[in-house]
């Protein structure tokens, strides 16, 4: 231990602690931009600046390391003056549009501005002048916006390893960008949305499906349907400074219901059906010796990674579509047919925690007769908006629940929002489909977490079947290689794009609070826990459309329905 003195304050900190840390021990507080918890620091943005006795020149505290008997000032006139000096620059060559900003009130430029008490400009010159990037059919990128703090090219490059974007040109000419200055949409960008995430400002964010939706709600031809995902429940409540990880799936469903839909579903009951076809198709594959190990399907990042980077590993991949897709085709076949509804007037729209399912939702594969299964995706930070919009304080609505029959669900689709979540389901249903029996035990521990690769042996019948988690898309390179070797001894493996599942999705509300990430997954479990029904084999309404409509999991009109074809995007990137 090393004893220094900060803010006349006396600090015990483990050798090789930063200055940032030391002081964050302690209480006290110092403003950043770049950095990056658990990440090597780079010490670009100098916001963190403070001052040590004896050196001549101010310090960045996020990667200078303490030292015995340092003396360090987080707070003086000269460290005030330095960093409200780089906000100020930083102001001056931003958009002065703050009123009309998607991150009014939620940015990290504008936070700081009023912490350095901003009340001129002081500066003028030249202003950068770039156009905004609307290529994407989930992402929009506006270069005006970057003040190449660098956590997105980090997250990017260094957690997610795809490597999208990053830095190019020197001096006042610096800029962020796609290889080539080309669009998101023919870059190695899976619209993952992490980048969105760290973003201080709005220099990346989704692409708005909310007036699609409004404008859907006030036709009264259309007949509009939302379902939500299960890590939205876990999440939206952050939104209005409710308790980290709060339930509030009832008070999602009124809200929707005052915003005019016309039935609230639940993506779980979709979940529970993904589960009865990709448990059942696992079988087929291990029984009938198909190709394995088997990946899930339920993460269209995941599955835009591997068609873009692996596309000859593809045959490895789950047919089954996505839950959300699932639900969507079930209203416009099933549902629609038994309602007497015209599936063309149809509307369906999916709250869910990605940004990545906007582009799913727009894949060709994803349609019957020209109609998308899904119309439109709002993210978790659009539906809060559309609650404001209509003047729906969230805080006093009544709890109410969704509508049926496909709003049933059990405990094992719940837990599809967290790593691990959507193997664990399938373990649960799939050694009841072998063995007869259910699990002793529906906890399986080694799944869960934020282990980059977690993996179990489970034991069905007279088989050991080994099994692996993929948390985060950075991670995934390794199992892939192993596949291409030879030597992947895995049955079965569960790939989640964003690091700890849906729950930590581009879409999801922004945070730098890794406790948060926890809570939302402790939260489902915990709806996983109290549920009278926790294995997907069970759900009432799931097995009532395999009698009425599906015949059995894996059947010729389930294929046509719940499954889908996959692209070769390599070729395409080629041409």
């Amino acid at each position: 231990m090393i004893e220094l003195t900060i803010n006349n304050i006396k600090v015990k900190a483990e050798s090789g602690m930063t200055i940032l840390d030391a002081a964050k021990s302690v209480g006290i507080h110092i403003p950043t931009l770049c950095h990056m918890k658990e990440l090597f620091p780079t010490g670009a943005c100098r916001i963190c600046v403070v001052e040590v006795e004896g050196m001549r020149g101010l310090t960045p505290s996020c990667a200078y390391p303490v030292q015995e008997n340092m003396v360090v000032q987080t707070n003086s006139s000269r460290v005030r003056r330095a960093r409200k000096t780089i906000v100020e620059l930083l102001v001056e060559n931003h958009p002065q549009d703050c009123l009309i900003c998607v991150r009014n009130k939620n940015c990290e430029l504008q936070d700081l501005s009023e912490k350095y008490a901003l009340r001129e400009h002081r500066y003028a010159g030249e202003k950068k002048d770039h156009a905004i990037d609307i290529s994407s059919a989930s992402m929009e990128r506006d270069p005006a916006k970057c003040i190449l703090c660098g956590r997105c090219v980090r997250v990017c490059n260094e957690i997610q390893k795809v490597g999208a974007i990053d830095f190019t040109n020197r001096g006042f000419k610096s800029n962020v960008t796609t290889p080539f200055n080309k669009g998101l949409n023919i870059s190695d960008c899976i619209l993952c949305g992490q980048c969105i995430l760290v973003c201080p400002t709005a220099a990346l964010r989704e692409k708005s499906h909310s007036k699609e939706v409004a404008d859907a709600l006030n036709n009264k031809k259309k007949y509009c349907i939302v379902q939500i995902a299960p890590a939205v429940r876990a999440s939206l409540g952050e939104e209005y400074n409710l308790p980290m990880g709060s339930n509030v799936t009832g008070q999602i469903v009124t809200g929707l219901r005052r915003l005019g839909f016309k039935k609230v579903f639940d993506t779980n009951f979709a979940a529970d059906l993904t589960i009865m076809e990709e448990a059942t198709e696992l079988i087929h594959r291990i029984e009938e010796g198909g190709k394995l190990p088997m990946f899930t399907s339920c993460c269209p990042g995941w599955v835009k990674y591997i068609e873009q980077n692996r596309p000859h590993l593809l045959d490895h991949v789950s047919t089954c579509k996505s839950p959300h897709e699932m639900e969507g085709a079930v209203l416009k076949s099933y549902y629609a047919k038994k309602m007497g509804i015209n599936p063309e007037d149809m509307f369906v729209v999916s709250v869910m925690p990605c940004t990545v399912k906007k582009f799913e939702s727009e894949r060709p594969e994803l349609s019957s007769e020209k109609l998308p299964d899904v119309d439109a995706v709002l993210t978790v930070r659009e539906l809060v908006r559309m609650f404001k919009m209509a003047g729906i304080d969230f805080d006093d609505l009544p709890e109410d629940n969704f509508d049926n029959p496909l709003g049933e669900s059990t405990g094992a689709a719940v837990i599809f929002g967290s790593s691990g979540g959507v193997m664990e389901a399938a373990l649960r249903t799939a050694y009841f489909k072998i063995t007869g029996d259910n699990l002793e035990n529906l906890e399986l521990n080694d799944l869960r977490g934020m282990g980059g690769i977690k993996e179990a042996s489970i034991k069905i019948s007279d088989k050991d079947v080994k099994v692996a988690v993929v948390n985060g898309i950075g991670n995934v390179g390794k199992v892939l290689d192993k596949i291409e070797e030879g030597s992947c001894d895995y049955t079965f493996i569960e790939v989640m794009a964003c690091p700890g599942g849906c729950v930590n999705g581009g879409g999801q509300p922004i945070h730098q609070k890794p406790e948060k990430i926890r809570k939302r997954v402790q939260s489902l479990y915990e709806i996983d826990s109290k549920s009278s029904s926790r294995m997907s084999h069970e759900n009432e309404s799931v097995l009532k459309i395999y009698d009425e409509l599906l015949g059995e999991p894996n059947s010729r009109k389930a294929h046509e329905i719940l499954h889908t074809t996959y692209v070769d995007r390599k070729i395409h990137f080629r041409k």
